[in-house]
């Protein structure tokens, strides 16, 4: 006999939801649910929750999901999965160190995740590594629970720093070679939106910059609908202070959209696919899975629609015209029961 579902859904935000019921008896399986936009909701189903909290910041969530594995997920909104973070922290990491000369030292904005420390210190031209999360609780939860960045948090050239990454900048005098924005989506009402304005960028980031530095940033998303929400405006903000900016996407299964980054820089991105894939060999231990010369010349080829979009873009992000991903809410906890 065919199973008849039924599912305690809610109006708005994302939801662990309770869904299943059959003729034959009441059936208990723990779905996630992130609303993606208005009228269109992304739901995996659940073996259990690993851990749920609340820091001072942000809400806190780890998921063991059927399709992707260990899913972290802040505010209510997925920021990786074990499957595919791969994806995300390749090409939010190499794209920026391989165009720069010699990247010895690195700033991470965010990153309390540990993954892109990780993939920043299979660089054997790094020599240090400072990575600045305003979220300590974050921070240890994903030491404890993320055992693949194990190694990454306790390597000698990581330098933590639990803070707020623009104070933190304006506070030191050193310069870096690449500042790495892996902060949380700009989200109304969240504690990262303010780190995506022009004034940040010019009056705060650009000056922390080496001669040949580079900024990159994580946009947001980048798919044929969803770029318009803030990657590009952060792309055409960047514009306004660094004389070469490049914007670049990639598909994240588990985020169910495409991805956007930017990379940005006063000196020109002149390498190409053979010139990547050479530096790759001769700088980065072991293999990638998803990153090499031919991903980012077609990461960087946007579609015609994206990229007329982007340059007809004229919003300059601004704390008073700041732009927001769609979609905003805590997780709830439910248990995984059979009778």
């Amino acid at each position: 006999m065919a199973d008849v579902s039924s599912a305690n859904l809610v109006n708005n935000g994302n939801e662990l939801i309770e869904k299943g019921h059959t003729l034959n008896g009441y059936r208990k399986s723990c779905w996630y649910e992130e609303e993606i936009e208005e009228n269109l909701r992304w739901s995996f189903a659940l073996n259990s929750i690993l851990h749920t909290g609340a820091s001072q910041y942000q809400d806190i969530a780890l998921l063991d999901t059927k399709p992707f594995g260990k899913a972290l997920v802040i505010d209510g909104k997925l920021q990786s999965a074990e499957t595919d973070e791969f994806i995300y922290h390749e090409c939010l990491v190499h794209p920026s160190l391989l165009h720069h000369p010699n990247p010895k030292t690195i700033f991470i904005m965010g990153g309390g995740e540990g993954s892109t420390a990780r993939e920043l210190l299979r660089h054997k031209t790094v020599e240090k590594v400072v990575m600045c999360d305003i979220d300590e609780e974050v921070v240890d939860f994903c030491k404890s629970y993320l055992i693949v960045n194990k190694e990454a948090f306790s390597d000698p050239r990581l330098e933590l720093i639990i803070n707020d990454a623009r104070a933190e900048l304006e506070n030191r005098t050193e310069q870096y070679d690449v500042i790495v924005g892996d902060l949380a989506d700009p989200i109304e009402g969240g504690p990262c939106y303010k780190l995506y304005t022009k004034s940040f960028y010019e009056h705060t980031v650009k000056p922390r910059l080496k001669q040949d530095g580079i900024f990159i940033t994580q946009a947001g998303p980048a798919g044929i609908f969803s770029h318009t929400e803030v990657f590009s405006c952060i792309y055409n903000t960047l514009k306004q202070v660094f004389k070469y900016v490049v914007p670049y996407s990639a598909h994240i299964p588990s985020f169910a959209d495409t991805w956007g980054w930017v990379m940005a820089s006063d000196t020109p991105f002149v390498l190409n696919a053979d010139d990547l894939d050479q530096r790759i060999k001769q700088r980065i231990k072991g293999e990638n899975k998803y990153f090499d010369g031919k991903t980012f010349s077609s990461a960087s080829t946007l579609s015609k629609a994206v990229r007329k979009s982007l340059d007809n873009e004229t919003h300059v992000y601004t704390e008073g015209t700041a732009r927001f991903i769609y979609g905003y809410g805590a997780a709830a906890a439910c248990k995984l029961n059979q009778v």
